[in-house]
């Protein structure tokens, strides 16, 4: 049965402290695109080449930019990064606008907004404008409220237990 409700684009915001959120969105991405769907995957703050940004070689309708200039977490944000984020938040807004793309992954956005290098409220207001059968997924901890009252599902990733805490670091295709 396809009907109204199959077609529409929904948001999705994959949060909190645990592992996955960015392996969920890949998870799904891969999943739309081996459906045939086209897929853009813009990653603020991130700058480093992760394992899972070669999937462009591998699916030709995948798309990745990578909208910041590294993780600056213990750092405060430069006014390059402000800037890398307000430029790739603008043009992910054409994307999400114009319906370029079938499924438009946000990663690390609600990061970006935490920082203050985007606004929640700039983002909300792309969101209400976007194309209808475009689906979003945003990514990252610390997703505000009033961008938690704008989507249509909402996961939180809760760390239970993690190996970091062992001293083990990201590992090659596991973590990275």
């Amino acid at each position: 049965m396809n009907n109204d409700k199959e077609n529409k684009g929904y948001i999705h915001i994959y949060t909190g402290n645990g592992k996955g959120k960015t392996t969920a969105a890949f998870g799904l991405a891969l999943r739309a695109a081996c459906s045939g769907k086209s897929v853009y995957i813009g990653q603020f703050v991130k700058d480093m080449k992760y394992n899972e940004t070669k999937i462009v070689e591998y699916i030709d309708n995948i798309s990745i930019e990578q909208l910041g200039d590294g993780c600056f977490i213990f750092n405060e944000p430069t006014k390059e990064s402000i800037k890398l984020a307000q430029e790739g938040l603008k043009k992910c807004a054409d994307y999400i606008i114009n319906g370029k793309y079938d499924l438009i992954i946000l990663d690390e956005l609600c990061i970006a907004i935490h920082f203050k290098l985007i606004d929640s409220k700039q983002v909300i207001d792309i969101l209400k404008k976007r194309n209808p059968l475009c689906e979003i997924v945003i990514t990252g901890r610390y997703a505000q409220k009033n961008l938690i009252d704008c989507a249509d599902l909402v996961t939180e990733m809760k760390e239970i237990k993690h190996y970091f805490h062992k001293g083990i670091l990201s590992r090659n295709g596991i973590d990275k």
